[in-house]
């Protein structure tokens, strides 16, 4: 069974010269670009009452924007019983310290097991809201805070203050290699060219900016205090490698050795074992969006990144 959507929104004197389908996916913060993208080119987008089959179309500014398109009912997620590490809750949002090895979102090759399956049992009006009220995502091995809103309208809001960037995340992470000061790596961010799991430094991606500063240097390795500016995937793993700093554990962009002849045996035991990336998102603070309060929140290292740490400084 189908039925219809539709979407009816005005375009920003700000968007003046954007394209068609980023400011599209500005204005619909809910959907992802490619959908509406796919909407573009199959004539499912009017601005100011005309069909408009291009994406990469300018825009003037002030246009009237409507959209219609049909979604397909499908079966509702699965509710599970999966262990949810609340740190914060109130009638309004959840925020919980994710673990290792926890995919957010089902997808292809996920399809039950996540963190939206354990939100549905936890808390299951949360169903009605799109995402299960997920407003940002960590990676399947990156521990650490996230942000779920309850309802709708509460992840509308938490959404528009991520793009202000009025929600203030930081990570701590542990990078191979020996380094002497912090920094600001300021570097757009796309899709790789070629390899489509994978994100990659690229002049024509989105702007993504990361700060980061020493926690302590070890022989061969730094523990780093990392904060996010933008939001794009993989952004700190990608970002670290490209100043070739790759993060301990990160299979996908660790191009570097994580071990070192001058590095102890012991030690390298330890780094050959630790299976995933050494990131963890320690603390959250934002605005609440209904109280309008600062909420700070705090997770501390997990065990496995603990123990790193721990071997590190011994040799």
């Amino acid at each position: 069974m189908t039925h219809h959507q539709h979407l009816n929104g005005i375009v920003s004197n700000l968007q003046f010269g954007q394209r068609l389908d980023r400011t599209l996916t500005e204005l619909f913060p809910n959907y992802s670009r490619s959908q509406i993208k796919n909407w573009i080119l199959n004539g499912l987008v009017r601005i100011n009452g005309q069909v408009k089959t291009q994406p990469k179309e300018k825009i003037r500014g002030n246009e009237h924007v409507e959209i219609k398109y049909f979604i397909k009912e499908t079966t509702p997620y699965e509710a599970q019983a999966i262990p949810l590490r609340i740190v914060y809750e109130d009638n309004d949002i959840l925020v919980i310290n994710k673990q290792n090895n926890l995919v957010v979102h089902p997808g292809a090759g996920n399809t039950s097991g996540t963190l939206l399956n354990g939100l549905l049992y936890y808390f299951p009006p949360i169903l009605n809201v799109p995402r299960a009220g997920i407003v940002h995502r960590l990676d399947k091995n990156t521990t650490g805070l996230m942000l779920i809103a309850k309802s709708k309208l509460v992840q509308e809001r938490l959404v528009k203050s991520l793009k202000a960037r009025e929600i203030t995340r930081e990570y701590e992470a542990v990078a191979i290699g020996s380094m002497t000061a912090g920094g600001v790596i300021e570097q757009p961010i796309a899709r790789h060219a070629t390899k489509r799991t994978q994100m990659a430094v690229n002049p024509t991606g989105k702007s993504a900016v990361t700060h980061y500063h020493i926690i302590e240097t070890f022989r061969n390795h730094t523990h780093l205090k990392l904060q996010l500016q933008t939001g794009r995937t993989h952004q700190i793993r990608v970002h670290m490698a490209y100043i070739h700093h790759p993060l301990v554990g990160d299979s996908l962009y660790g191009r570097l050795r994580t071990s070192f002849k001058k590095t102890s045996s012991s030690v390298n035991n330890v780094l050959r074992n630790f299976r995933r990336q050494a990131l963890h998102a320690s603390m959250l603070r934002f605005y609440h969006p209904t109280t309008f309060l600062k909420i700070e929140c705090h997770a501390p290292l997990p065990e496995d990144m603990i123990s790193l740490i721990s071997a590190l400084k011994t040799g």
